[in-house]
Order: C-alpha cells, then structure tokens, then sequence
C-alpha cells in the first residue's frame, strides 16, 4: 500500500467496448498513480474480463488498481483495493474480505462526519465531490472546497472527485487534497495520454 496514496487517480469510463478501454487506459497509464476501474454493467462476464486485463495492465504500469463497488471482483482479480459509496456494503465487511493490506476507500460526498465514521470503521482514504460541477454525475451535491482543511484532522487521504480537468485541478490540491479523481478529464479528452500528462504535471507542481 503506498505510503500517502496521492497524484493522479483517474476513473474508467463506463463502456462495453474492452479494446477501446484497454486502448485508452494504456495510453494514460504511465501518467497516472491509481487506476479505478467503473463499469455499472449488469454483465458480470464483461467486468470480469475487463477487471483481470486493467490489473494486469495496471501491474505491469506500477499503477495502483482499485475496483468501483464490487468487493468480490476487487477480491478475484486481485486489486490492490476497492471504493465503496452509501449503498456498497459495509467497510469493516470488505476489510475482513480483501485483507489489512487493501486501500479501501470511501465515497463522502460533501458530508465531514460521514468521512470521520469512515476513517473510524476502516477507511484507507475518503473522497469528497463533487467539488465542481459534473458532466458524469450532473445532479451529484456539491462538496465544498474547504472540507479538505476540515478533513486534515482524520489523518486519512483526501480525494477530490467531480468536474475536475486542467483549469481547475489545481484549486482541489491547494484546498488539501492529496489526489485528483477524474473521468473525463482523462477519458474523455480527444488525447487522453496528453491530457493525463498535463493532470500529472500538476499534481507534480503541488507536492503530489
């Protein structure tokens, strides 16, 4: 488990389509910290063969895999951990699933004490979002940008999600944020390796 989970975390986009993502995630891989991989997909065949190629992928790169909501998927590809929102299970569940060793993070939307429980029960870091507007999640709440000064006393990563690209990335880390969380910032740009070159050289410029 990286010592301050930090840098660039990007999203996968929610897509059927296995050689385009693997394509895409390549690309960006050598620019990105942690990889989430994000498919609502009812067809558990397709995220399992999405899930095994992106791990390995991701082992190869030196990138930190994380599966979306899935404890058991995270657990039979052997991700390096898993990111449950509200309705995902219990932390302290998916703690005894995947073992001390795992990053298990939290989705706190804009609410300090529901990342304060998490930290408690478990959590290897939070994220807070959406900070900005967001074409992925449009009606998500708004997460203020000083709750990560408030957050600084959990002792935990804090990531930032939502909205996030180029013009604002830098805002999220000068309020405290540790890493950045980005979809279409990365994924959704006409060069998603240049895009994902430039998030990271931002990180890079605020200490992370």
């Amino acid at each position: 488990m990286p010592a301050r989970l930090k840098g660039l975390y990007a999203i996968t986009p929610d897509t059927e389509d296995s050689a385009r993502l693997l394509s895409l995630t390549q690309a960006a891989a050598p620019h990105i910290d942690i990889l989430q991989y994000r498919n609502k997909s009812p067809d558990a065949a397709l995220r399992l063969e999405q899930a095994q190629a992106l791990a390995e992928l991701c082992r190869r790169s030196g990138v930190v895999f994380i599966v979306n909501d899935d404890v058991e998927l995270a657990a039979r590809v052997g991700a390096d951990g898993v990111h449950l929102g509200r309705d995902d299970g219990a932390l302290s569940a998916a703690r005894r699933r995947l073992g001390a060793g795992a990053l298990i993070g939290a989705s706190c939307y804009d609410s300090l004490e529901r990342a304060r429980r998490a930290v408690e029960a478990g959590a290897s870091y939070v994220a807070f979002g959406a900070v900005f507007p967001s074409g992925t999640k449009p009606d998500a709440a708004r997460a203020e940008l000083g709750l990560f000064a408030a957050a600084r006393t959990l002792d935990a990563p804090l990531v930032a999600i939502g909205g996030i690209d180029a013009g604002n990335a830098e805002r999220a880390l000068a309020a405290g944020a540790d890493a950045i969380a980005v979809i279409g910032g990365v994924f959704g740009a006409a060069d998603p390796a240049a895009a994902a070159r430039e998030l990271a050289e931002i990180c890079r410029r605020n200490g992370r």
